[in-house]
């Protein structure tokens, strides 16, 4: 069994690990027989760790050195950063590090504990491994989860997203059907929403949107909030413990409020000397709930215009995540589809069972499945005039590969810097950065260096670029990773709506800038022509004019009328540059003549 690969789903509050025995999914449960794992962490001053409930139970104690939902800052940097249960700091790179460990070796910790169950449960040895992310995950936060893996001592042979891993669990008896299935994933810090066809064993994701910084600890947070407001209790000034104590209140609390129309808040001796307590209506409860639940309809409805579906589409809308387990949020996702939603899949199982059926595929334990991912934001390079150039549209499916060429904007140009950038804007300064890097070429006049720039996505997102000097066949491959600048995720949500929001203005601004990149080149070309003499005087008056109306269109700053003068002037030298060339033609002939 040393083949053996078991799927993870690593969340930010619980994690589990299940592996396909006898051609079914199973989770693995631990010793004392719980099938899932808190994703908490406590690292001890003299270097002790503990993983699990151990280390929750610690976590009134030692605040500052229980580490929970550490997912939210896999592959971020320090200056986006949210705010954190444990003291961070920055790295010399500009990344994140808390208790002088990094985000990835801590999840590397938890991926160990879960390798352990594994190991215990099958009484083998395993080393290779299928672990879930967020579909919104970039890809900082994919080759980060890909490091954790392998400092856990597992080859990661597959990152799959989370509502894929979900739409897997719940498809597995029903691959010869179609179907369409939107999967809403709301879970302990993250949220994403899919919608995938299956059909013969074809799972393809036709959207996904999503928000890494949206989940249950931000519902557990609102309602400490507002009990402190009510009680007027000043959270600044609390304590870290205290208010470790509140928010583990608030989890009960939320949790209770799933099944009951009321509940107590009971906080006693919380800071050591206060006490809290205070009734909580559910009604109250959900009113809070409000805009968190209205951010991920938002993304709901964003999915659905990008799959080009209403929901009479689907056939059904499966819940997984804790965070679904909240009567408001069903209600809510009824309400814009239409219809109840599947409640078949365990919340907080669904995500692992699809990772060990995903494993199960690649290890021949299950019949095979082809999942077919998409690419949640375009992907392509700045050109001439700070254009963006999309290789790979947005939700293009993956893997998948795009290439184009590009040659030298001046001459004597000795090199080209690639910026590989992500949106959706028309302008590269609206888009964000991903990496840059240099290519070198001969210096040739202009136009006549040739580099071939391929963008290359694998099954796990992660995003390689390829630029090839044609003349001489060298290749710079760069494969983006933790030098990807990183996004806030309300940022992402954002850059879509801008898109739209800008459509028109972008528009303008790349068919102005267009424009003038060819009436810069055209301009000083017809000068020199017009000085041969070749033209007619006919010719000449129009040439001069169309010219004049390009000179007054570029001072004016308006897209559609400097196009149209272009067009013009390109239009009114049309039949002097045919002699041009016919005279070229004429020239290189007589050389040759006169030589032979």
């Amino acid at each position: 069994m040393t083949d053996l690969i078991i799927g993870i789903d690593l969340g930010t509050t619980n994690s589990a690990v299940g592996v396909v025995e006898s051609g079914f999914p199973i989770l693995l449960a631990d010793e004392d027989g719980k099938r899932i794992t808190p994703s908490v962490v406590w690292l001890g001053e003299a270097g002790g760790i503990e993983i699990g409930r151990n280390a929750l139970r610690r976590r009134t104690l030692e605040p500052g050195r229980v580490i929970t939902s550490i997912k939210r800052l896999m592959g971020r940097r320090f200056d986006e950063a949210p705010d954190f249960c444990a003291p961070i700091l920055p790295t010399a790179g500009g990344g994140v590090s808390v208790l002088g460990r990094s985000p990835e070796e801590i999840s590397s910790e938890i991926l160990k504990e879960l390798k352990r169950i594994a190991e215990w449960r099958l009484d083998t040895v395993i080393g290779k491994a299928v672990i879930t992310v967020p579909a919104y995950f970039n890809d900082a936060q994919r080759a980060a989860t890909k490091h954790a893996g392998e400092l856990a001592g597992l080859e990661v042979v597959r990152i799959l997203n989370e509502p894929t891993a979900a739409a897997l669990a719940y498809g597995l008896d029903k691959l010869a059907e179609k179907s369409r299935v939107a999967v809403y994933d709301f879970g302990g810090g993250t949220f994403d929403l899919s919608i995938l066809e299956m059909q013969g064993g074809v799972f393809q994701v036709l959207a996904t949107h999503g928000d890494t910084r949206l989940g249950g600890d931000d519902l557990d947070t609102a309602l400490v909030a507002m009990v402190a407001a009510k009680a007027d209790v000043d959270l600044a000034a609390m304590s870290d413990s205290a208010r470790v104590r509140l928010i583990e209140e608030a989890e009960r609390v939320k949790r209770l409020l799933s099944s009951e129309d009321k509940a107590v808040f009971r906080a006693p001796f919380y800071d050591g000397s206060r006490s809290l307590e205070m009734e909580i209506e559910r009604t109250e409860f959900e009113a809070l709930l409000r805009p968190w639940i209205e951010r991920t309809l938002r993304h709901c409805r964003q999915a659905m215009a990008d799959a080009a579906l209403t929901p009479a589409d689907l056939n059904a809308i499966v819940l997984v995540g804790g965070s679904t387990r909240v009567p408001a949020v069903r209600k809510a996702v009824a309400e814009l589809f239409g219809r109840e939603p599947d409640l078949t899949q365990h919340p907080d199982e669904a995500i692992a069972l699809g990772a060990a059926i995903q494993a199960g595929v690649m290890n021949g334990s299950l019949r095979q499945m082809v999942l077919l991912d998409v690419t949640p934001l375009s992907l392509g390079i700045e050109t001439f005039g700070g254009l963006m150039n999309v290789l790979i549209p947005r939700n293009t499916t993956i893997p998948c590969k795009a290439g184009e060429m590009f040659t030298n904007a001046a001459a004597g140009q000795q090199s080209m810097r690639i910026r590989v950038l992500q949106g959706e804007r028309e302008m590269a300064r609206d888009n964000w950065e991903l990496g840059n890097f240099e290519v070198g070429f001969e210096p040739l006049a202009k136009g006549q260096a040739r580099v071939g720039v391929q963008f290359r996505i694998d099954e796990n997102g992660i995003l390689e670029v390829l630029a090839r000097d044609v003349s001489t066949g060298i290749d710079k491959v760069v494969t983006i990773r933790n030098s990807a600048v990183d996004v806030d995720d309300a940022a992402v949500e954002a850059m879509v709506s801008e898109s739209v929001e800008h459509a028109f203005d972008d528009m303008a601004e790349r068919i102005f800038t267009e424009a003038r990149l060819k009436a810069e080149e055209l301009l000083p070309a017809v000068e020199v022509v017009l000085s041969q003499g070749l033209a007619s005087d006919e010719e000449r008056v129009e040439i001069e004019a169309a010219s004049d109306a390009v000179r007054s269109a570029l001072s004016s700053g308006s897209a559609n009328p400097l196009k149209a003068a272009v067009q013009r002037l390109d239009h009114a030298t049309e039949g002097l540059a045919a002699r041009l060339v016919e005279r070229a033609m004429e020239e290189a002939l007589e050389r040759r003549l006169a030589g032979d």
